[in-house]
């Protein structure tokens, strides 16, 4: 299933900036990875700006242990929390995000303004990461893409609009059939979509994205997605 829009109007309502940034952002930095030489330079790109959870819990357990110096590391480590979203191992995660990003994420966009939208997504980008090093401290191997904060806006939508249908194609072979689908049912195809991540994958040594309990963690941004919408409309 692929969405394609809503039938959310809003009457004059403004243009969703930070979504067509984010999408712009996302897209340019792909394009650099792309452009990496495949296997070295790729590799220590993405292992610079991926999350590592093993490099933060072994960074925290030296800090406990009276290494002081493990205080920058641990810095440099919480950075990657934001820098790893903007990093996508494969062209189909790449899409499979930036749909996502663009179907739900404008309209969600026009409900609580540009400054919430930004809220919500880079709080659900640490708020995710840090649940997936708290799942796996060990893990190695680099986590990367936007799954997360994508994970809160469709969290933040399907709660505000649960029924609303979604302009969507249904691929079958070269045929592809529209259909209107409730909102509620992308809650559960957004995990399905998941195992086809590693189609078009990058030439990125030792992997990325082990299909491991801290990659499923992201998931937790639906429901943290739910929650904050919640929060913003009590205040508002």
């Amino acid at each position: 299933m692929i969405p394609i829009s809503d039938n959310v109007f809003f009457f004059g309502s403004r243009k969703p900036i930070v979504v067509y940034g984010l999408i712009i952002l996302n897209l340019a930095i792909f394009m650099l990875e792309i452009t990496l030489e495949p296997g070295n330079n790729l590799t220590a790109f993405v292992y610079n700006f991926g999350l590592l959870p093993a490099k933060i819990s072994t960074s925290f357990l030296e800090l406990m242990e009276g290494n002081l110096a493990a205080m920058i590391i641990i810095f440099t480590s919480f950075l990657s929390l934001l820098t790893a979203v903007f990093l996508h191992s494969s062209f189909s995660q790449i899409l499979g995000n930036l749909i996502f990003l663009w179907v739900f994420g404008r309209t969600i966009e026009k409900i609580i303004g540009c400054s919430h939208f930004i809220l919500l997504y880079f709080s659900a980008c640490l708020i995710t990461g840090i649940i997936q090093v708290v799942a796996e401290p060990s893990l190695t191997i680099p986590l990367v893409g936007s799954n997360g904060p994508v994970a809160a806006i469709l969290g933040a939508y399907i709660f505000k609009f649960p029924n609303v249908k979604i302009y969507s194609v249904l691929p079958l072979v070269i045929i592809f059939i529209p259909v209107e689908i409730p909102a509620f049912i992308y809650m559960f195809w957004w995990f399905i979509q998941q195992i086809f991540y590693s189609v078009g994958s990058l030439d990125i040594a030792g992997g990325v994205n082990p299909y491991s309990p801290s990659y499923w963690m992201d998931g937790a941004g639906l429901i943290f997605g739910a929650a904050l919408i919640s929060l913003f409309q009590r205040k508002g």
